[in-house]
């Protein structure tokens, strides 16, 4: 058509081969070029930048005679990609004309690779260069770094500043708000995207969707739910796996239904999320049915996650041998997570034997996980077998294995407290703590202290259950919280048989709801009752 020589067409048409996965043709336009610009040139770094191909996009930036600020940002962001952040920095510091947009770049290469104080370092030096990509990549770094608190914190600093948040933004910040449980600022959040009107699109929805279930609050996550417009896959994966951890296990299959009816074809995550809906809520029949039709009907082969979805449902129904069948006729090698879950199932129904064989399985895949002893001691101990409880854990101390600290938040008028197991220090709190333990006790409460060490006295046992996370922070919401208030609780591991035994004693004498999300699922603590029906 004669067009061969225009540079400006024969770029876009090097950057159209790049986009849709032709890398060959895109040099090949670059190569047979009669002339190249910097424009030219800059295209096909970000080409090799977006195939992974370092060296040639060095090397074809390194033998440019002239560049602008887009060449030099080309090759930072191709170093990010490639988790070489290193050498992006050696390229920045080396960059004579550095923009917003080289800035940004290097601030985002360290929050991938998660080295938020050298992030920090140049987003403190750029000062009034800052633009809302800077605060959102800052914040989504935080989020992804696990420093939830940090990413609010910057968020109402970066309102203070008077910068305009965006979608990104608030995308970003409900997520920490989803890993927090601050149900308090998600709707502070969410008031703010009402307010300003910003668009809520199927990818905010879905962050709000996630953040009230995640904050224990359903009605509201499904409420936004049905006020989408437009409502794709992941936003009906959110609804099922968010009814399922709140034990709505019929529910979540009513969503799988509906979502098929409105012509939506599921995923692996969706039968990931109605698996684990009917584990949480015993729906045994219904999860074999669904786990069996996966290949044949949906044309879905089910993965390492939904077999361990399925040992977990049977695990927690009393079906061990069923469940221990389907780990061997597994067709690939299973994990510390399958296994896991067949351990936790030996613990609940006091299978020793069966959970003797399962731990040298897990030890075998992680001996490093102090979990697994902890599960296979507290069997033990249950059962009375305390040599074993003591060959258990001296394996620990000998293996150098530590098991993971309980860690429990609260929020408190928009401020998120943490409080770790076994912390003295907070004596306020702990009176009060053993003011409520007395008054519990009072009411019947008798402390389960089967799973501690036998040769502890019975007054030291109690104390050792009794200051477990969640009790300090539960006894802190009922020190500082209005009356009435719902009382909402993460934990970061599963919560022992007693302590969930407390919270219904304290919901029923206190007349206060407790929501508490723990590793597995969520717990409603109303009028001395579990919405769990103690199946968890």
């Amino acid at each position: 058509m004669g067009f061969e020589f225009d540079v400006i067409l024969l770029t876009g048409l090097l950057d159209f081969y790049a986009k849709v996965g032709d890398l060959g043709s895109a040099r090949k336009v670059f190569v047979e070029m009669p002339e190249r610009d910097v424009i030219a040139t800059n295209a096909m770094i970000s080409a090799f930048s977006r195939y992974g191909c370092v060296e040639e996009a060095k090397q074809l930036f390194e033998n440019m005679s002239q560049r602008n600020s887009a060449s030099w940002n080309s090759l930072i962001t191709c170093y990010c990609k490639s988790s070489e952040v290193h050498n992006a920095r050696l390229i920045f510091d080396r960059n004579p004309m550095k923009d917003v947009v080289s800035w940004n770049a290097m601030i985002d290469g360290y929050c991938k690779s998660e080295q938020m104080v050298k992030a920090d370092e140049l987003f403190v030096e750029m000062e009034f260069m800052k633009n809302v990509v800077t605060w959102n990549t800052m914040i989504a770094g935080y989020v992804q770094c696990g420093e939830f608190v940090r990413a609010i914190n910057l968020f109402q600093r970066m309102l203070r500043e008077e910068v305009k948040p965006t979608e990104v933004t608030m995308v970003s910040l409900l997520s920490a708000c989803a890993h927090l449980g601050a149900l308090d600022m998600g709707e502070w959040i969410h008031g703010y995207i009402r307010t300003k009107k910003i668009m809520i699109d199927f990818i905010l929805g879905n962050a709000l969707i996630d953040m009230y279930f995640k904050c224990g609050n359903v009605e509201a996550a499904i409420q936004v739910f049905h006020g989408l417009h437009d409502r794709n896959i992941f936003c009906w994966n959110s609804v099922i796996i968010g009814l399922g951890m709140h034990g709505y296990g019929k529910e979540a299959v009513d969503a799988f239904i509906a979502m098929e009816r409105e012509g939506i074809k599921p995923d692996g995550v969706t039968f990931v999320g109605l698996l684990c809906s009917c584990s949480h809520s015993g729906l045994v029949s219904v999860g074999r049915s669904y786990f069996s039709e996966m290949k044949i009907v949906y044309g879905i082969e089910p993965g390492i996650e939904h077999y361990g979805c399925m040992i977990d449902l049977l695990g927690r129904s009393g079906c061990l041998q069923e469940a221990l069948e389907l780990i061997k006729s597994m067709p690939m090698k299973p994990n510390a997570v399958v296994w896991g879950g067949l351990l936790r199932a030996c613990h609940k129904h006091k299978d020793a034997k069966l959970g003797e064989q399962v731990t040298d399985n897990l030890l075998s895949l992680d001996p490093h996980d102090g979990g697994n002893y902890v599960f296979l001691s507290n069997l033990y101990a249950s059962l009375n077998r305390w040599t074993e409880v003591d060959q258990c854990r001296k394996l620990m101390i000998k293996r150098g294995v530590r098991k993971t600290p309980g860690c429990s938040s609260i929020e408190v008028e928009n401020i998120v407290y943490e409080f770790v197991a076994g912390d003295t220090s907070r004596t306020q709190i702990n009176v009060f703590l053993d003011k409520i333990v007395k008054e519990v006790q009072a009411h019947g409460y008798e402390p389960d202290t089967t799973t501690v060490l036998h040769d502890v006295e019975d007054e030291e046992k109690e104390s050792v259950v009794r200051y477990h996370s969640e009790r300090i922070a539960v006894a802190f919401g009922l020190m500082t919280m209005q009356p009435g208030r719902i009382i909402r609780v993460v934990k970061n591991l599963r919560t022992c048989d007693d302590c969930h035994t407390f919270m219904k004693f304290i919901s029923n004498v206190y007349k206060r709801e407790i929501i508490m999300r723990d590793r597995n699922r969520f717990h409603h603590f109303r009028n001395g009752y579990c919405f769990c029906n103690d199946y968890w």
